[in-house]
C-alpha cells in the first residue's frame, strides 16, 4: 500500500503518481519531492454534479464556484519520487482505498488523496431548494466533495472513526456533527424534527440527523467536534 499509517495521526505516502493534500499537512519529506500549488481538490476532474447543475463550469471557473459553494481547502501536489508523511493539527486519520466506489466528504476533511481520483461538488440530499435547506439547517452546507475511481485518500476526524455498514434494508441516522463520509452508493439527506421545545433551546439537541440509505459504509468519528 503506498499510504501507510505511521500512528492514529501521522500517515506515510510513497510517491509514485503525484497526491494532492491539504496545503499545511507536510510535516516531512525524504527523497526529490516538489510542491506546487493545486487551485482545488481534483480541479483537472472537472466540476461533476455541481457542474451539471449550474450549466458546467471548468478550468478557472469551476475552482470559483466551487469557492462559493464553501467546498474549497487550499490544496498542494506532490510530484517526484520519495516518501512524504502528512498530518494535520493532531487531527486522527484513517485510510480508505476506493476500488471504483464513490466517496462522499467535507472538503475541510480531506487530508491527501491520489491524483488519479475524479473529484466533483455535489449537491446534498439529491439537491433542490429542500436539500438546500436542510443542508443550511444541519450546518452540513449545501454541497459536499465527491471522490471516485480507483486509489487512496486519507481523512481526518477527532478521537478516531468507526465504520458503519449501510444496506437498503435500513438507513442509518447519523448526528451531523459527527459525520465524517460516505462510502459507496449512499444518498445522504438531512432529516429534522423541530419542535416547541428546539425553538426555546429546551430540545434534545437531536433533532437535526443526516439519514444514510443504500449500500455502502458510513464514517462516524468519536465526537461532535468539527474539524
Amino acid at each position: 500500500m503506498a499510504y501507510e499509517k505511521i500512528n492514529s495521526k501521522v500517515v506515510k505516502v510513497a510517491l509514485g503518481q503525484p497526491v494532492i493534500a491539504r496545503r499545511g499537512a507536510m510535516l516531512a519529506y525524504k527523497g526529490t519531492v516538489n510542491f506546487v500549488p493545486h487551485g482545488v481538490p481534483g480541479a483537472g476532474g472537472g466540476m461533476g454534479g455541481l457542474g451539471g447543475a449550474m450549466g458546467g463550469f471548468g478550468g478557472l471557473a469551476g475552482q470559483l464556484v466551487q469557492r462559493a459553494a464553501g467546498e474549497h481547502e487550499a490544496m498542494m501536489q506532490a510530484v517526484g519520487s520519495g516518501e512524504v508523511w502528512y498530518g494535520f493539527r493532531g487531527a486522527h486519520v484513517t485510510v480508505l482505498e476506493l476500488a471504483g466506489q464513490q466517496l462522499q466528504v467535507e472538503a475541510d476533511r480531506l487530508l491527501v488523496h491520489d491524483s488519479s481520483l475524479q473529484s466533483s461538488t455535489v449537491q446534498i440530499g439529491g439537491g433542490g431548494i429542500r436539500g438546500a435547506v436542510s443542508g443550511l439547517a444541519s450546518g452540513q452546507g449545501m454541497f459536499t466533495t465527491q471522490l471516485s475511481g480507483n486509489g487512496s485518500v486519507a481523512v481526518l476526524s477527532h478521537g478516531g472513526t468507526i465504520a458503519i455498514q449501510v444496506d437498503p434494508s435500513k438507513q442509518v441516522a447519523v448526528d451531523p456533527q459527527a459525520y465524517v463520509a460516505a462510502l459507496g452508493q449512499l444518498t445522504v439527506e438531512v432529516g429534522a424534527k423541530l419542535g416547541w421545545r428546539d425553538a426555546v433551546g429546551k430540545g434534545s439537541g437531536e433533532a437535526v440527523q443526516l439519514k444514510v440509505s443504500g449500500s455502502g459504509t458510513v464514517l462516524v468519528q468519536a465526537s461532535e467536534q468539527k474539524l
